[in-house]
Protein backbone atom coordinates (compact mmCIF):
# COMPACT_ATOMS: atom_id res chain seq x y z
CA UNK A 1 0.00 0.00 0.00
CA UNK A 2 1.13 3.40 -1.13
CA UNK A 3 1.09 6.50 1.30
CA UNK A 4 0.67 9.51 -0.48
CA UNK A 5 2.37 12.73 1.49
CA UNK A 6 -0.98 15.13 2.40
CA UNK A 7 -0.82 18.08 0.42
CA UNK A 8 -0.17 21.18 2.37
CA UNK A 9 -3.26 23.35 2.10
CA UNK A 10 -2.63 26.43 0.17
CA UNK A 11 -2.98 30.00 1.14
CA UNK A 12 -3.51 32.43 -1.42
CA UNK A 13 -1.86 35.22 0.41
CA UNK A 14 1.13 35.55 2.39
CA UNK A 15 1.64 38.99 4.53
CA UNK A 16 4.85 39.39 5.95
CA UNK A 17 5.15 42.07 8.81
CA UNK A 18 8.82 42.41 9.27
CA UNK A 19 10.81 43.14 12.62
CA UNK A 20 13.10 42.25 14.72
CA UNK A 21 12.57 39.85 17.44
CA UNK A 22 13.26 40.33 20.70
CA UNK A 23 12.04 43.03 23.84
CA UNK A 24 14.66 45.34 22.77
CA UNK A 25 13.68 45.81 19.94
CA UNK A 26 9.32 46.34 20.18
CA UNK A 27 9.81 50.08 20.71
CA UNK A 28 11.91 50.60 17.60
CA UNK A 29 11.63 52.48 14.31
CA UNK A 30 12.20 49.01 12.24
CA UNK A 31 9.63 47.44 14.24
CA UNK A 32 6.81 49.07 12.89
CA UNK A 33 6.02 45.98 11.42
CA UNK A 34 5.44 43.73 14.54
CA UNK A 35 3.34 46.22 16.24
CA UNK A 36 1.25 46.24 12.30
CA UNK A 37 0.84 42.62 13.35
CA UNK A 38 -0.08 43.12 16.21
CA UNK A 39 -3.24 45.45 15.31
CA UNK A 40 -3.92 42.84 12.60
CA UNK A 41 -4.33 40.23 15.52
CA UNK A 42 -6.75 42.20 17.32
CA UNK A 43 -8.64 43.26 13.76
CA UNK A 44 -8.73 39.17 12.60
CA UNK A 45 -9.19 37.64 15.54
CA UNK A 46 -6.34 35.83 15.54
CA UNK A 47 -2.74 35.09 17.56
CA UNK A 48 0.36 35.30 14.85
CA UNK A 49 2.58 32.96 17.15
CA UNK A 50 2.91 29.24 15.81
CA UNK A 51 6.34 28.77 15.17
CA UNK A 52 6.78 27.66 11.66
CA UNK A 53 9.04 29.35 8.66
CA UNK A 54 11.38 30.69 11.32
CA UNK A 55 8.44 33.11 12.00
CA UNK A 56 5.52 33.34 14.20
CA UNK A 57 2.60 32.50 12.23
CA UNK A 58 -0.94 32.03 12.07
CA UNK A 59 -3.67 31.30 9.64
CA UNK A 60 -7.01 32.88 8.92
CA UNK A 61 -9.75 33.72 6.33
CA UNK A 62 -10.53 37.11 5.21
CA UNK A 63 -13.56 37.06 2.54
CA UNK A 64 -13.01 33.94 1.19
CA UNK A 65 -9.55 34.34 1.18
CA UNK A 66 -6.84 31.82 3.06
CA UNK A 67 -4.04 34.14 4.35
CA UNK A 68 -0.72 33.31 6.31
CA UNK A 69 0.53 36.27 8.12
CA UNK A 70 3.95 35.59 9.67
CA UNK A 71 6.13 37.72 11.96
CA UNK A 72 10.12 36.37 10.39
CA UNK A 73 12.09 35.62 13.87
CA UNK A 74 15.66 35.45 12.08
CA UNK A 75 15.96 39.39 12.67
CA UNK A 76 15.52 41.92 9.68
CA UNK A 77 18.32 41.36 7.82
CA UNK A 78 17.60 37.64 7.05
CA UNK A 79 13.76 37.91 6.35
CA UNK A 80 14.03 36.44 3.43
CA UNK A 81 14.84 33.31 4.48
CA UNK A 82 11.24 32.74 6.39
CA UNK A 83 9.53 34.31 3.30
CA UNK A 84 10.91 31.98 1.34
CA UNK A 85 10.18 29.11 3.11
CA UNK A 86 6.66 29.91 3.48
CA UNK A 87 6.20 30.34 -0.37
CA UNK A 88 8.20 27.02 -1.21
CA UNK A 89 5.78 25.44 1.16
CA UNK A 90 2.51 26.51 0.30
CA UNK A 91 3.83 27.23 -3.17
CA UNK A 92 3.00 30.71 -3.41
CA UNK A 93 3.53 32.93 -6.56
CA UNK A 94 5.89 36.34 -5.51
CA UNK A 95 2.78 38.75 -6.76
CA UNK A 96 0.57 37.26 -3.39
CA UNK A 97 3.58 37.88 -0.98
CA UNK A 98 2.79 41.02 1.07
CA UNK A 99 5.00 42.71 2.53
CA UNK A 100 4.89 45.58 5.57
CA UNK A 101 7.79 47.60 6.62
CA UNK A 102 8.76 50.79 8.39
CA UNK A 103 10.34 52.97 5.40
CA UNK A 104 12.75 56.01 6.71
CA UNK A 105 11.96 57.83 2.78
CA UNK A 106 8.52 58.58 4.40
CA UNK A 107 7.35 60.92 7.04
CA UNK A 108 6.68 59.44 10.39
CA UNK A 109 3.00 58.28 10.24
CA UNK A 110 2.76 58.81 6.22
CA UNK A 111 1.77 55.27 4.41
CA UNK A 112 2.42 54.32 0.97
CA UNK A 113 1.04 50.98 -1.08
CA UNK A 114 3.87 49.69 -3.83
CA UNK A 115 3.02 47.34 -6.31
CA UNK A 116 6.58 46.43 -5.57
CA UNK A 117 10.17 47.68 -6.57
CA UNK A 118 13.80 48.50 -5.32
CA UNK A 119 14.66 47.50 -1.53
CA UNK A 120 15.19 51.24 -1.20
CA UNK A 121 17.93 50.77 1.28
CA UNK A 122 15.74 48.62 3.53
CA UNK A 123 17.75 45.28 4.14
CA UNK A 124 14.72 43.23 4.85
CA UNK A 125 13.50 44.05 1.58
CA UNK A 126 16.79 43.30 0.36
CA UNK A 127 17.07 39.66 1.77
CA UNK A 128 13.22 39.47 0.64
CA UNK A 129 14.07 40.13 -2.99
CA UNK A 130 17.52 38.26 -3.17
CA UNK A 131 16.26 35.00 -1.92
CA UNK A 132 12.49 35.23 -3.45
CA UNK A 133 13.00 35.70 -6.86
CA UNK A 134 12.76 39.01 -7.57
CA UNK A 135 10.97 42.28 -6.38
CA UNK A 136 7.34 42.15 -7.87
CA UNK A 137 5.62 41.85 -4.76
CA UNK A 138 3.43 44.75 -3.01
CA UNK A 139 4.49 46.19 -0.42
CA UNK A 140 2.30 48.72 2.62
CA UNK A 141 5.07 51.19 4.07
CA UNK A 142 4.99 52.90 6.76
CA UNK A 143 6.99 55.71 6.87
CA UNK A 144 8.95 56.35 10.31
CA UNK A 145 11.10 59.74 9.52
CA UNK A 146 14.20 60.33 7.45
CA UNK A 147 16.97 60.26 9.74
CA UNK A 148 18.84 63.91 10.47
CA UNK A 149 21.96 64.26 7.81
CA UNK A 150 25.57 62.87 9.78
CA UNK A 151 22.66 60.15 11.80
CA UNK A 152 23.54 56.49 11.42
CA UNK A 153 20.89 54.85 9.56
CA UNK A 154 21.15 51.77 11.88
CA UNK A 155 20.79 54.10 14.81
CA UNK A 156 17.97 55.47 13.79
CA UNK A 157 15.94 52.61 12.73
CA UNK A 158 16.68 50.96 16.12
CA UNK A 159 15.59 54.39 18.12
CA UNK A 160 12.40 54.86 19.01
CA UNK A 161 10.11 57.67 18.34
CA UNK A 162 9.99 61.03 20.57
CA UNK A 163 6.74 61.05 22.25
CA UNK A 164 5.25 63.58 20.21
CA UNK A 165 5.04 61.14 17.27
CA UNK A 166 3.80 57.71 19.08
CA UNK A 167 -0.10 58.31 18.40
CA UNK A 168 0.30 59.17 14.94
CA UNK A 169 2.27 55.71 14.70
CA UNK A 170 -0.14 54.14 16.70
CA UNK A 171 -3.24 55.37 14.10
CA UNK A 172 -0.95 54.68 10.88
CA UNK A 173 -0.48 51.19 11.96
CA UNK A 174 -4.15 50.50 12.23
CA UNK A 175 -4.23 51.76 8.81
CA UNK A 176 -1.41 49.64 7.71
CA UNK A 177 -3.90 46.54 8.33
CA UNK A 178 -6.44 48.51 6.18
CA UNK A 179 -4.66 49.16 3.49
CA UNK A 180 -3.52 45.17 3.40
CA UNK A 181 -6.97 43.81 3.72
CA UNK A 182 -8.23 46.37 1.18
CA UNK A 183 -4.92 45.01 -0.93
CA UNK A 184 -6.05 41.54 -0.51
CA UNK A 185 -9.96 42.00 -1.32
CA UNK A 186 -9.66 44.50 -4.12
CA UNK A 187 -6.34 44.39 -5.38
CA UNK A 188 -3.22 46.39 -5.76
CA UNK A 189 -4.15 49.61 -8.04
CA UNK A 190 -7.04 49.97 -5.71
CA UNK A 191 -5.25 49.85 -2.59
CA UNK A 192 -3.05 52.28 -4.48
CA UNK A 193 -5.52 54.44 -5.25
CA UNK A 194 -7.52 54.61 -1.87
CA UNK A 195 -4.55 54.80 0.79
CA UNK A 196 -1.76 56.64 -0.93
Amino acid sequence: MFFQRKQAPGVSWIVAFLGNPGPRYTATRHNTGFRTADCAEKKLGVRIDRKKFHALTALCEYQGEKLLLMKPQTFMNLSGTAVQEAMSFYKTDLDHVLVVSDDIALPAGKLRVRRGGSAGGHNGLKDIIEKCGGADFPRVKIGVGTPPPDTDVAAWVLGTFPPGETGAMREVEETAVDAVLWLIENGVDSAMNKFN
